[in-house]
């Protein structure tokens, strides 16, 4: 009888204790940065005139995916620096919000996807 008890005991014990932690691993279903749509038009709103050949810019061309992409991490370095210190970006305006510097930080997180 005590042996059982023990079994029974044991078994309620295992199933208890397998429903404790979650094997699942926890899906996400926000979807990946891609270029076209999300970094374009933030690049295209705080990086001209500069690097957007068709408004004028001379400097680094950020107009297309490919080009974005290389120089990402650059970009990053540059958009945290503090206005003042040596090529800090945007030229001549005002520091980019800490969200729209998570948008940069997330899309190479992502993978620096295109579409």
């Amino acid at each position: 009888m005590k042996a059982f008890f023990c079994m029974a005991i044991l078994a309620i014990a295992v199933i208890i204790f397998s429903n404790c932690g979650s094997t699942k691993k926890a899906t996400s279903d926000v979807p990946k940065l891609t270029y076209e749509s999300n970094m374009q038009t933030l690049i295209a709103a705080n990086c001209t005139p500069c690097h957007i050949p068709a408004k004028g810019g001379n400097k680094e061309a950020f107009d297309n995916y490919a080009n974005v992409k290389s120089h990402i991490d650059e970009m990053i370095r540059r958009i945290q620096l503090n206005p003042g210190d040596k090529g800090f970006m945007p030229f001549k305006r005002a520091k980019l919000s800490d969200s729209i510097v998570a948008v940069f930080k997330q899309w190479r997180a992502d993978g620096v996807l295109e579409k």
